[in-house]
């Protein structure tokens, strides 16, 4: 894949003080956070929201351009009510309490994910916070809500299968460019980062696409507890690393 192209990993910063372009977050610990110290899980997540507030602060700071977050999977619907609704408000209270100075700061609100199924007024903010920061472009944030990977793959596959029934695509142009271009990231780089807190190995169905080539970092930490420390961390192990896209390493040349 041609590194011009959209999709495509690129850093912002060459050389010894590399700074991933993109940076994925699975935000996990939460609830883990809230039981050591014998809180309610919805204190864990009220929490995870001060350590996003940081994270994204941190983030602009040191060169970072896209910043996509794991918020809410489509898995999560299986989490008790009372805790579900708890996430749904926190994530109205950080739109209305965050959209004014993210706007002033130049930061783009991408919400990715599934719209059906959502409650109206949280549909509605989103709507909001996208319309009200479409022209920004110094710092882009994805917040995945109602998002699994799969079921982003499967949506872009039938909006790309109607085009081809319609004839707007012909069925040996389809490649992995264009089926990207119908992913909820079109039109923004792969992440070149992927960090996942809480000390789980996995990726829970967040990005299955777009993280092909990404570096992966795990940290025991909780997400309450993440801050731009762990940030430098994680994009200082970035910077050591040799991303080859399958090619052979230079030492090896």
């Amino acid at each position: 894949m041609s590194t011009d192209d959209a999709s495509a990993p690129s850093d912002t910063h060459a050389g010894a003080s590399r700074v991933p372009a993109h940076i994925a977050i699975i935000m996990d610990g939460n609830g883990r956070w809230a039981k050591a110290r014998g809180l309610p899980r919805a204190a864990g997540h009220e929490r995870g929201v001060e350590a996003l507030r940081r994270t994204v602060e941190a983030a602009g700071e040191i060169g970072v351009r896209y910043l996509t977050v794991y918020s809410f999977s489509t898995e999560n619907w299986r989490r008790p009510a009372a805790e579900v609704n708890a996430l749904f408000g926190l994530l109205k209270t950080f739109i209305k309490k965050d959209l004014g100075r993210l706007k002033k700061e130049g930061v783009k609100i991408n919400v990715i994910g599934r719209r059906e199924g959502l409650p109206d007024d949280i549909a509605e903010l989103v709507e909001k916070a996208e319309r009200e920061t479409a022209s920004n472009s110094d710092f882009v944030l994805n917040i995945a809500f109602n998002y699994g990977g799969r079921e982003e793959i499967a949506r872009a596959v039938r909006a790309l299968s109607v085009d081809v029934a319609r004839g707007a695509v012909q069925p040996e142009d389809v490649s992995e460019d264009v089926l990207a271009s119908y992913l909820d990231t079109a039109d923004m780089p792969d992440p070149d980062l992927l960090v996942r807190t809480s000390g789980e190995y996995r990726l829970s169905n967040f990005l299955l696409w777009q993280v092909a080539y990404s570096e992966l970092v795990f940290f025991d930490v909780l997400w309450p507890d993440f801050d731009r420390t762990w940030l430098e961390k994680a994009v200082a192990i970035y910077s050591d690393r040799e991303r080859r896209f399958g090619a052979v390493s230079t030492g090896d040349a």
